[in-house]
């Protein structure tokens, strides 16, 4: 197998289906899917593991710590078997196309391959205008004020190195998990950048994201990153 796919699932039993046929028809790689149970009490568990039986690269595991979001990412980083991640959300949000080219830059040696909704040919399709506002400026802010090559360091949906992750202490419990480990892994120099994606808000079920539960968050591992660059 030549990469792993991520996707943690809680009470996703409207959309994951569609999601992991979605992802079978346009991956074009040999690659496995992890599909992490976040303490789900509908038929999210039960739907892929029929759907494992009939695709023999679809595994189900439980996230066996509190419940949430980094929980189970970290859970599935565990249970990875090959060397580059890539954690999709359940929802279909995400653009399947975009992890082939993300494979393919990885393969150049890239530690992280950042899929951008705010770069040339990228997009943000749907969702909460606030949360598009917030999510842009974090993004594009931080390349200017620190120099990180990507200007959506917030998006979860990013290609990782695994032996980089392994060296990376992950602190957070939420959403906020992805820029931080972006944030500390450019400045521990791992070689990062991004390609365009195009992102698609949900159709089908409620978000878990809450931008004023999470807000605070984000803003501390922003002010982190500005001072810890101006430390040099």
């Amino acid at each position: 197998m030549n990469f792993s796919i991520i996707i943690p699932a809680r009470n996703e039993e409207g959309i994951i289906e569609a999601t992991l046929r979605a992802i079978e028809a346009g991956i074009h790689k040999e690659h496995e899917v992890v599909v992490v149970n976040d303490h789900s009490n509908d038929n999210t568990a039960a739907i892929v593991g029929r759907l494992s039986q009939e695709y023999n690269n679809i595994r189900l595991v439980n996230n066996d710590d509190e419940p949430g979001f980094a929980n189970a990412l970290k859970t599935g980083f565990n249970q990875a078997k090959t060397g580059i991640l890539i954690p999709v959300m359940a929802d279909l949000c995400d653009d399947p196309d975009t992890i082939n080219k993300m494979y393919e830059k990885s393969r150049e040696g890239f530690d992280i391959v950042c899929g951008s909704r705010y770069m040339r040919k990228g997009s943000k399709i749907g969702g909460p205008v606030l949360q598009s506002f917030f999510s842009r400026f974090v993004g594009k802010s931080l390349k200017y004020l620190v120099g990180i090559p990507t200007s959506d360091v917030s998006n979860s949906f990013k290609s990782y190195r695994k032996s980089l992750l392994d060296r990376i202490q992950i602190k957070s419990r939420g959403f906020e998990i992805s820029m931080e480990i972006t944030l500390k892994a450019y400045f521990s120099g791992a070689k990062i950048t991004e390609i365009p994606t195009v992102w698609k808000g949900r159709f089908i079920g409620k978000s878990k994201f809450y931008l004023f539960k999470v807000a605070p968050k984000y803003i501390k591992l922003y002010l982190w990153a500005i001072f810890r660059n101006m430390a040099g």
